[in-house]
């Protein structure tokens, strides 16, 4: 049984502690979190032991791994200090919002020999995995085009747009990720538009709400990313994959599947569900069940620092491109 310890008692530090809790294959043994009551709060609900300061659970030898779910600008101090002390880590992406200091927690993991996981949730969504399984069993040929939709049911508070490092690295650089991972290549070249239409103040921020990107690999393969911080009808996750021999496609999910027909509406179905925790709560499990198994057998971590690193090259030639109006070389 892998004992864990998860620090942040925030939004996605919550969801990592639960899962935890309930994993049959883990022991939660400790939150951490140096604002207010936040880590005692959730150590009361989970019944675990809680600390203001993260790095002491580094030390205990009754820990044996921690997810990382503290702010951005935390997670390469926290990162290193837990591979340092011997732990095995899951991580929050994005690992740093500056390459140059991902690119320098990259080596010295591998100095170090850490074992980190990059929590890039959605690979592990059972949709997600079925459309990878799909490709590899060569079911629609040749990948040719991948096409995804991305977008949030309302613009985060202001607060949260002033410190994310904008959209490309705190919201498409999900889709980055899945574009590397259905399209089996790394892009070499990428086109990008950004605008302001939903809220025109995010120039305080020198950030967007409304981007499309246009991406190339070294093969000729394509990929094409929307992404809009606002969709009035609730949060659109949506996959499409063009190969020589078919398609594939990854729709909206709602809480059924019952669609309605009457005087005053036509195929009404449920909402879509509300946002990211509800929509990946499946994959948040999935990941955590991924990272288990890969500290316990040894095995390669599924998703590597590399490829927060290659996720966040793109993210910021995305923002190269909306800025200057050109093509940017990967």
């Amino acid at each position: 049984m892998l004992r864990v310890a998860v620090l942040g008692a925030g939004r996605i530090g919550k969801i990592h502690a639960a899962n935890v809790a309930a994993n049959p294959n883990a022991k939660l043994i400790a939150v951490a979190d140096p604002f207010g009551n936040a880590a005692a709060s959730l150590a009361d609900q989970l019944s675990c032991e809680s600390s203001l300061e993260p790095t002491s659970l580094f030390e205990r030898d009754d820990v044996d791994a921690v997810v990382i779910g503290t702010p951005t600008d935390t997670h390469v101090s926290l990162m290193l200090h837990a591979v340092a002390s011997g732990k095995a880590v899951l991580c929050e992406k994005p690992i740093d919002l500056d390459i140059t200091k991902a690119d320098a927690a990259l080596h010295e993991i591998e100095r170090l020999n850490g074992r980190v996981m990059l929590a890039f949730n959605r690979r592990f969504d059972p949709s997600a995995q079925q459309l990878r399984r799909s490709i590899d069993a060569g079911s629609i040929g040749d990948v040719r085009q991948v096409i995804i939709t991305s977008r949030d049911p309302g613009l985060p508070s202001r607060e949260y747009l002033k410190h994310s490092g904008g959209i490309f690295r705190d919201m498409v650089i999900h889709d980055f990720d899945m574009a590397r991972w259905l399209l089996g290549e790394d892009p070499v070249e990428l086109m990008a538009t950004a605008s302001r239409l939903v809220d025109p103040t995010l120039t305080d921020f020198d950030d967007f709400d409304t981007v499309m990107v246009q991406m190339r690999t070294a093969t000729g393969r394509q990929c094409h990313i929307n992404c809009c911080r606002e969709a009035v009808y609730g949060y659109d996750q949506r996959f499409e994959i063009l190969g020589s021999a078919g398609m594939l496609q990854n729709e909206n999910l709602r809480q059924t599947t019952v669609r309605r027909w009457t005087r005053d509406e036509t195929e009404a179905g449920d909402p879509l569900l509300n946002f990211f925790l509800e929509r990946y709560a499946d994959a948040y499990r999935n990941e955590l069940n991924a990272f288990i198994a890969a500290v316990e057998s040894g095995s390669p971590m599924p998703v590597t620092p590399f490829d927060g690193r290659q996720a966040l090259r793109l993210a910021d030639c995305a923002l190269e491109s909306a800025l200057t109006g050109r093509a940017v070389t990967v």
